[in-house]
């Protein structure tokens, strides 16, 4: 059998020639896919229960009023209970429900650490150490879409996977030309499960205002809910990730491994050995957790005008550093697609930040979705909350880290409507570039990275030198 071209669909081998589109697959009842709960009926019921408890505390709180309380003191109670119970739901369930407690981290500064702590713990936990199918069902599922002879695809294949996560698991095998591969197979009726808290969660979408009367919900809900099922289909997830593989291939600073085969729920890209980022974190030297960083910026960064996309999930699992010393990017299930380059509003309205120039940046924020019309906002108080996330920009070299991180949180650790992070709006456009800015700080926290990250944004970024809305290309590290 002839090797299939990059992002060409597997070919199934009982009709030989034709290209192998999987059948419909109903979970079986021995897969066990995790040990949290994944039925639809009980993943709906915890989400329905929320606004059940938001009904009892509100009328808990009219008691107290009426008991003596100040509106101010009880308001402030129901929306720490309420926050407390929409993190425990959204840090037990996976799929849709932990998608948007991602979204929503940007939020999460504002509501006190006791609160969001436990939360942020299990999402982790969720995110580490997703439990692994049986080996019995991944037989199954690579039967059921490959075909009875599916080894003939393989010289060998790892039962034991390398790694997993929420919507599936990799396993590393030899594909039958000898190169090394690695297999992802998604989890049967991952799908169904996921999408299905999209529906859950928009029903009870007003809860979400008391946290954070400035938000869209709704809008968000929708976003990520397109987004979830672009993550699911792995054809999708080939294209983007070849269309990366062909822009930096030969690249001096990155890799990204090319596909080898794809369809719908099974891909099959080339494997990669380096050093997982994770371990960079807590074994590297200062020089490498330096390069790492300055080199996974300017992999965000110059991505939109290189492909048109932005890796839009970058934990430390998903990057690692090769033997030659290049930045290889795993995992392209979540791309946002830019096909006009990184917005060029985000470049403009930092510039002018530095340049104080408040009352342009507000009203930017405004025609951009960041705050809604019947939204007041403090200049002053949004210029004290930006400072710090803007402040990498400002300063020719800069160090991130996990005390500079904690300062900007507590800024934020405030459950008062006039709360300036409770008063914004996450535009559907900007919920995976939100993600990516999100989780790419904490990863430069976690490495204490320093380097000359503003140099970056000025050659990537549109609109951030004034006049400049193309980017300038930047040479190779040296």
């Amino acid at each position: 059998m002839s090797s299939p071209g990059p992002s060409a669909p597997i070919r199934s081998k009982r009709k030989e020639g034709a290209a192998f589109r999987p059948n419909s697959y109903q979970a079986t009842p021995r897969t066990n896919v995790s040990d949290l709960p994944r039925r639809a009926v009980t993943r709906s019921a915890k989400l329905a229960a929320l606004p059940l408890g938001f009904a009892s505390r509100t009328a808990l709180g009219l008691g107290k009023r009426i008991g003596g309380k100040s509106a101010e003191i009880v308001a402030q109670e129901i929306q720490q209970r309420t926050a407390e119970q929409i993190f425990k739901v959204l840090g037990e369930l996976k799929g849709g429900a932990m998608k948007l407690g991602q979204a929503l981290s940007i939020f999460e500064a504002a509501l006190p650490p006791e609160i969001v702590g436990p939360y942020r713990a299990t999402l982790t936990k969720l995110q580490d150490s997703a439990p692994p199918l049986p080996v019995a069902t991944v037989h199954s599922v690579l039967t059921e879409q490959l075909g009875d002879d599916w080894r003939d695809y393989f010289i060998s294949f790892d039962d034991s996977p390398a790694a997993a996560a929420s919507i599936g698991q990799v396993h590393q095998a030899v594909w039958h030309d000898g190169r090394e591969v690695a297999v992802k197979i998604q989890y049967p009726g991952a799908g169904k499960a996921l999408l299905s808290d999209f529906k859950q969660l928009s029903r009870v979408s007003k809860l979400f205002s008391v946290l954070f009367p400035g938000l869209d919900i709704q809008s968000v809900l929708a976003e990520l809910r397109e987004r979830l099922a672009e993550e699911l289909d792995y054809m999708r997830e080939a294209e983007a990730q070849h269309a990366f593989a062909t822009e930096f291939a030969g690249d001096p600073d990155f890799l990204v491994p090319d596909v080898v085969a794809a369809n719908e729920q099974i891909l099959v890209t080339e494997w990669v050995n380096g050093t997982p980022l994770s371990r960079v974190i807590t074994e590297g030297d200062g020089e490498q957790r330096d390069r790492a960083g300055l080199l996974l910026v300017r992999f965000l960064f110059c991505s939109p005008a290189r492909v048109g996309m932005l890796h839009a999930d970058p934990h430390p699992g998903n990057f690692r550093l090769t033997a030659d010393g290049r930045l290889c990017a795993l995992d392209f299930g979540a791309v946002s697609r830019l096909p006009d380059g990184y917005p060029p509003a985000f470049g403009r309205l930092t510039r002018l930040f530095n340049s104080g120039d408040m009352e342009t940046v507000v009203e930017g924020l405004r025609e951009e979705g960041f705050i809604l019309p019947h939204i007041d906002i403090d200049a002053d108080a949004l210029r004290g909350f930006l400072a710090p996330y803007v402040e990498p920009t400002q300063v020719e070299e800069f160090t991130f880290s996990r005390e500079w991180l904690q300062r900007q949180a507590a800024t934020a650790a405030d459950l008062r409507p006039t709360n300036v992070v409770r008063q914004l709006n996450l535009p559907p456009t900007y919920v995976l570039i939100h993600r990516v800015h999100a989780a790419g700080v904490g990863v430069l926290c976690q490495l204490g990275a320093t380097a000359r990250f503003r140099d970056e944004v000025i050659r990537w970024v549109p609109g951030f030198t004034d006049g400049d809305e193309q980017g300038t290309p930047v040479p190779a590290l040296t």
